[in-house]
């Protein structure tokens, strides 16, 4: 994790009594990615300078976490997990961290990810006690509608592969093995990878091409390949555990023979809640967002804000240089509003 315990201005006068926000990225990056952008742009920073306690998590596999107490990510058992693992052991152990250095409840932000992990892990009654509210920026919670023609077919590969992809524990879209599988589906009649930005995301209104070119240095980073295949199974209008693909498999991880749902209508209903999306995003597409917000229709109707950003894509939400007027500012007023 990386922590902006103060902004610019204003020194540490906070101390402790610091409200702390605990930010996660999305799939194949990592925590630099909030960063791109100027200070004044950017959402650390400016929630820092707004005087929250801002903290950073980085997933596991991403360059910030490759460490492990015995495996080494050279081996396949260093990648045998998803998002699962994510939900039931990552985001609780941050939260606990953030919790016991700050001892107050946490502000969460996700984006992508880092939204599905949120709603599937608060759905789970995980952080119930250290949780004070979550803004979920390009929600990911179904993905039966994701447009981008890149998208949809590495999804259904990755379906087509269930236990690991050719053999390949470690999903890194810089490797060799993974440039081929993307330079084979990049072939494909109707992709067009000639902007994989847009190819992945949708196309992104307001992206500076300075901040992409940085990006492109820093991202993509590794995932697990059973993470990769976990993500695209969720793509019949339900989020359940890893699917094995047989009931025998299933049985033997679950003790039945299907994997159990996350229900994300357990959410407590008194959470404040903040979604924002955007109407050219391919990956957290419309349609799969108000599936979702159908999903939270029994939230208490002054606890649930909605933001609609007609023209923004999934990248916009990061990376947008318009994003702290529309987006960022939001935020900031939402979490105010709960102090």
């Amino acid at each position: 994790m990386q922590r902006i315990p103060e902004g610019r201005v204003g020194g540490s006068g906070g101390g402790n009594k610091k409200q702390p926000v605990l930010i996660q990225h999305g799939v194949l990056v990592d925590g630099m990615t909030w960063l791109l952008n100027s200070p004044e742009q950017n959402l650390p920073m400016i929630l820092a300078d707004k005087g929250f306690d801002v903290w950073i998590a980085n997933t596991r596999g991403t360059r910030f976490c490759r460490q492990h107490v015995s495996l080494d990510p050279a081996h396949p058992e260093f990648w045998d997990w998803s998002w699962d693992e994510l939900v039931t052991y990552d985001l609780p152990a941050v939260f606990d961290f953030v919790f016991n250095h700050t001892g107050q409840k946490i502000h969460y932000i996700g984006h992508s990810l880092g939204t599905l992990i949120g709603l599937a892990s608060f759905s789970e009654g995980h952080q119930a006690d250290k949780l004070k509210s979550a803004a979920f920026l390009s929600p990911i919670a179904y993905l039966s509608h994701m447009k981008t023609a890149l998208g949809v077919l590495a999804a259904r590969a990755f379906v087509g592969e269930i236990t690991t992809m050719f053999g390949i524990a470690e999903f890194n879209p810089k490797g060799q093995e993974a440039s081929v599988f993307l330079k084979a589906l990049c072939d494909y009649p109707g992709v067009d990878c000639y902007d994989l930005v847009s190819a992945i995301t949708g196309k992104n209104c307001c992206l500076n091409t300075s901040t992409v070119d940085l990006f492109l240095k820093n991202e993509p980073q590794s995932t697990a390949s059973k993470n990769m295949v976990h993500l695209a199974q969720i793509r019949d209008g339900i989020i359940k555990k890893f699917d094995y693909g047989r009931p025998d498999y299933n049985l033997m991880h679950y003790g039945e023979d299907r994997p159990p749902v996350y229900n994300i209508s357990n959410i407590p209903r008194d959470l404040p809640i903040f979604v924002s999306y955007g109407g050219q995003d391919a990956l957290s597409d419309v349609e799969d967002v108000e599936l979702l917000l159908d999903h939270l229709k029994f939230h208490d109707v002054n606890k649930l804000s909605v933001q609609y950003v007609k023209d923004y894509a999934h990248a916009d939400f990061i990376m947008g240089i318009n994003a702290k007027d529309i987006v960022y500012n939001q935020v900031v007023q939402f979490f105010k509003y709960q102090q």
